[in-house]
């Protein structure tokens, strides 16, 4: 055997997903029971600690632990238990046939109060048999009182080798029913199909949890819509208070955000679920029964309308959101230049009074000039008074008089040289 370089890690996981949850065989004829369950994760600890029970009753070795789905027979009777990402399922199946249709499903022969103690709350539960079919094609009407008179909705399934029919009704007894008819099934496709219908049962439910959620986000959708219509209105007016909106808008956005934030998760599942139901119903591959709706056609009558509502909502809050967005922009952006024309008016008011304090400067600067001027005069007027007292024949008014010019222009250097210096360090800082 060649060697081959070290694994990827999860390989082998990987490789087996497409084998993961395959569909028990079923002997003709068969009866099922189906139980969707959403399930907390704090209680997945639990809900194995239920199933091992289960398997200490028959005396039969419980599951290894952190499996994710596993099939096994306690005697007569055979469970399939599936771990989904929010709900588990179990599929109970069981030999031959009840003496009335659905008065003896597979989980009579469960421990009594196993099955209503189960962690979780029921999503889904279903009732289903595998009977032998006719060569005829089969009158709806005739199966009434397996559906307690109510519409059948049905229709020939792989390409003939069957047929299925249900109400999609929840009965007395808290289960939905579906008939399986063989006409040529392997045991394998017997199981595939009756996997098929009750998944889209389940997906069928779990695609409508968003449906209340949208119906009660409607009203409130409208509201915003509305408030949005008069804030982006007064926008659009000159004078308005661009703060006050701004604030508005504000508290919009994040009660948009808060809508999206609550639901999203729903309405994102609910188009995943939405799609498996399609996936599913073309698998049956079904071929329409004269008088009879297919699951498909009664599927779009009321499904296919249920799901498009929420993804309208979905879509109603997320263009809720872009135009807010937008909104808070416009109006971002108009405060903006507000607030830069208040700018550039405080910029033009700080300029002026810059001018007023250079023209001041320079008028302090002359008067400066002038009492320094005066007071090196003076010193010098003292100096010549002091040499004439002293002897010298020195005309104290005369250099007194002829030293206020030369005075005068060394403290004009002086003062120019130091505004020189102080805006060479302006520049440089």
């Amino acid at each position: 055997m060649p060697q081959l370089p070290p694994d990827y890690p999860g390989r082998f996981e990987l490789a087996d997903e497409v084998h993961a949850r395959p569909p028990e065989p079923l002997e003709l004829p068969s009866r099922a029971t189906y139980v969707a369950v959403m399930v907390d994760p704090v209680d997945r600890e639990s809900e194995r600690a239920h199933v091992v029970r289960l398997f200490e009753a028959f005396g039969v070795e419980p599951p290894d632990a952190g499996l994710t789905q596993f099939s096994a027979s306690l005697g007569e009777l055979r469970i399939k238990w599936e771990r989904h990402g929010e709900f588990s399922g179990y599929v109970f199946l069981l030999p031959g046939l009840s003496p009335t249709p659905f008065t003896e499903p597979a989980t009579t022969r469960l421990p009594a109060g196993w099955l209503e103690t189960i962690p979780g709350q029921t999503i889904v539960a279903a009732h289903a048999k595998l009977v032998a079919g006719a060569e005829a094609v089969p009158d709806p009407q005739a199966l009434s009182d397996h559906f307690a008179g109510n519409i059948v909705v049905g229709s020939s399934i792989g390409e003939g080798a069957g047929y299925a029919f249900t109400d999609f009704k929840i009965h007395a007894d808290g289960c939905a029913r579906f008939v399986l008819m063989d006409r040529g099934l392997t045991p394998r496709q017997a199981g595939r199909m009756l996997q098929r219908l009750l998944e889209i049962e389940a997906y069928r439910m779990l695609a409508l949890l968003a449906l209340p959620m949208a119906r009660e986000q409607l009203p409130r959708i409208v509201q915003i819509e509305r408030s949005l219509e008069t804030l982006t209105g007064a926008i659009a007016h000159e004078g308005a208070d661009e703060e006050r909106l701004l604030q508005e808008l504000t508290r919009t956005a994040a009660q948009i955000e808060h809508e999206l934030t609550a639901t999203q998760y729903r309405f994102g599942a609910t188009r995943a679920y939405a799609e498996l139901v399609r996936t599913r119903i073309a698998e049956l591959r079904e071929v329409r029964i004269p008088g009879t709706q297919t699951i498909e056609e009664f599927m779009a009558r009321r499904f296919t309308p249920a799901v498009a509502t929420c993804n309208t909502v979905s879509q109603r809050l997320h263009e809720l959101a872009d135009r807010v967005a937008q909104a808070s922009g416009l109006l971002a952006t108009r405060v903006g230049i507000a607030r830069e024309k208040q700018n550039q008016a405080l910029l033009a008011s700080m300029n002026r009074r810059a001018q007023l304090q250079l023209r001041l400067q320079k008028a302090v600067e002359g008067l400066s000039m002038a009492a320094i001027v005066y007071y090196a005069a003076g010193l010098v007027g003292y100096v010549v008074k002091g040499g004439k007292a002293a002897g010298l024949p020195l005309d104290a008014e005369l250099i007194v008089g002829l030293s206020i010019p030369v005075l005068a222009g060394v403290a004009y250097l002086v003062l120019r040289r130091a505004r020189r210096h102080l805006a060479s360090s302006e520049r440089d800082s």
